[in-house]
């Protein structure tokens, strides 16, 4: 009787002792069951993916959003230098004497030859320093120059235009001045100012034109050196940093000490300091 007893209980305790290992394995199964009832739901699967493609676009838009604020704050700094670089520059031009600072913008002047372009309603500033004309030196016969009243007199109807900011009134003027006075005595200034009229009004490949013009057919005039600079600042602003590199040297090592050739140095370590950046 007694060892009966002792196998019942013996009995009772291993199946006891069975038991959490049966519900572990059943709770486990229902697991698995219930996993694989989820992947098997292409609903809830399409779900997931939707989120996922959607979290994705949302980092694709900050992305996006973040370089474009990069982008704008490197152009509000390029902005910054090439404003106190114009103001710089406008100060040695008026202190010096020699040529003027872009200021503003107007639609494109007309090139040589061309119809008279109608002003628009908002214009730039009148340009710095060409306030304050002198005439040129004429060399060889000083007579010349007593000789030209009609040629002057051309020239100062232009002139006074530019000075009133009549960007593309004066740029026909000069272009037409030039035709009939191709080898006045006021034909090298009405180069510059002709290739200043397009550069204010910032058609750099047409003022590029001229000042290479000058250059070419007057290297030793007064207006030589500004023509040279205002060529590299033309490349700049066509976007062509190595040949305004170039250009902008060659006006440092041509001219030291002068005004162009500071500023021309200003401009210069503004690029080189753009490109490290």
């Amino acid at each position: 009787m007694i060892a009966k007893k002792t196998y019942l209980l013996v009995l009772a305790a291993a199946l006891v002792a069975a038991a959490p290992a049966y519900a572990q394995r059943v709770s486990l199964a229902d697991r698995v069951a219930a996993l694989e009832a989820k992947a098997n739901n292409p609903q809830q699967n399409l779900d997931l993916l939707n989120k996922v493609t959607q979290q994705e676009a949302e980092l694709r838009e900050l992305r996006a959003q973040l370089e474009q604020l990069q982008n704008e704050n490197e152009q509000l700094k390029q902005r910054g230098r090439d404003q106190y670089l114009d103001l710089d520059g406008r100060l040695n031009r008026l202190e010096g004497g020699t040529a003027p600072a872009p200021a503003g913008t107007t639609p494109a002047a007309p090139p040589l030859g061309s119809a008279p372009v109608v002003a628009p309603a908002t214009t730039p500033a009148p340009v710095a320093g060409a306030t304050a004309e002198t005439p040129p030196s004429v060399h060889g016969d000083m007579g010349a120059l007593s000789a030209a009243g009609d040629e002057r007199t051309a020239y100062n109807v232009a002139f006074d235009r530019l000075k009133a900011g009549e960007y593309a009134d004066a740029a026909q003027l000069f272009t037409s001045f030039l035709q009939l006075y191709p080898s006045g005595v006021y034909a090298p200034n009405a180069l510059y100012w002709l290739g200043e009229s397009y550069y204010v009004t910032q058609n750099y490949a047409l003022a590029a034109e001229q000042f290479r013009a000058l250059l070419v057919q007057y290297p030793t005039h007064d207006k030589a050196p500004g023509a040279l600079l205002k060529i590299g600042l033309c490349d700049y602003g066509l976007g062509k940093l190595p040949e305004a590199e170039r250009t902008l040297g060659e006006v440092i090592a041509k001219y030291p000490g002068t005004d162009v050739a500071r500023t021309a140095d200003d401009r210069l370590r503004a690029i080189q300091l753009g490109r490290l950046r």
